[in-house]
């Protein structure tokens, strides 16, 4: 009996694919778009077109978006610690136990990369990796925002845009200079500043690994043959694993710099003079 059901059930969902297949082919007409692909990819990386009207400035989508990551983070974390954390139990709960693996992954890494200096650290990693995380997947909602010529456009993730990701690269960069000056005064901006590629890097890294998902992504949308069921397999590929990985990495290096630059050096102990004096006197 299972195996008719199975077989049945393999049947029907055949059947639904080809007819969804044949549906794609006969009304296939190109699709309606009013940008060519040209200008969808161009505008994916120089927003020159597609402008958000924020409180009477034209600005990218982009901007828009990262208010609205920030405003997510906020809240939840409002919410999380005004009806959660009190009924936090000594053994926890399913969602007491995500809580604290979320929180304790950025608090160990912190730990294990400066265990010298990490208070803040842990603070900053956990809300840097937080807000990438929540930016990127925030992709997957779709939601629409309307440009200022009228076309609607989905909103991206906060650092697709080249603006958004320079300054996280920047500010991370002047985050760590900021320990190495707390344990090492003028000597921790030396240290920092032999690290000139470092925000540059990191800004890049965010730019270009985030800009691509965006771009594969607009590529399959725009054509209607495979915008049926590909998209969603790609949308969700990229977008996790964009999150999963930019997180990780700009978390990792921050924590690994930091701990660097911050680390106390200590001078070597200089020579008495009576062992000078018995160096000379012997030679």
């Amino acid at each position: 009996m299972d195996k008719e059901k199975r077989t049945r059930f393999l049947v029907i969902t055949g059947i639904i694919l080809v007819l969804i297949l044949v549906g794609i082919i006969t009304t296939n007409k190109g699709g309606e778009h009013h940008e060519t692909i040209k200008e969808v990819m161009r505008d994916a990386v120089l927003h020159e077109d597609n402008k958000i009207s924020f409180f009477g400035l034209a600005v990218n989508p982009s901007l828009v978006a990262a208010y609205i990551t920030t405003a997510i983070l906020l809240i939840m974390a409002l919410l999380i610690r005004i009806f959660a954390v009190p009924h936090f139990k000594l053994v926890p709960g399913k969602f007491q136990s995500v809580i604290e693996m979320w929180v304790g992954y950025f608090d160990n890494l912190a730990k294990t990369n400066s265990p010298h200096l990490n208070t803040v650290l842990g603070a900053y990693v956990f809300a840097a990796g937080s807000y990438i995380f929540v930016g990127t997947i925030l992709e997957l909602f779709g939601a629409q925002l309307i440009t200022t010529t009228g076309n609607p456009i989905a909103i991206p993730a906060p650092l697709a845009d080249i603006n958004g990701a320079v300054g996280m690269g920047v500010f991370s960069y002047l985050f760590i200079m900021s320990g190495g000056i707390w344990n090492n005064k003028i000597k921790g901006v030396g240290l920092t500043l032999k690290e000139f590629s470092l925000p540059i890097s990191m800004s890049f890294r965010l730019f270009g690994a985030l800009l691509s998902g965006a771009i594969v992504t607009e590529l399959v949308y725009y054509y209607m043959t495979v915008s049926f069921v590909l998209p969603v397999i790609v949308g969700i590929m990229f977008t996790v694993i964009h999150a999963v990985v930019q997180a990780y990495v700009l978390t990792m290096l921050t924590a690994m710099y930091y701990g660097e630059v911050s680390e106390v050096h200590e001078k070597k102990p200089k020579e008495k003079k009576q062992k000078k004096k018995e160096v000379a006197a012997e030679a």
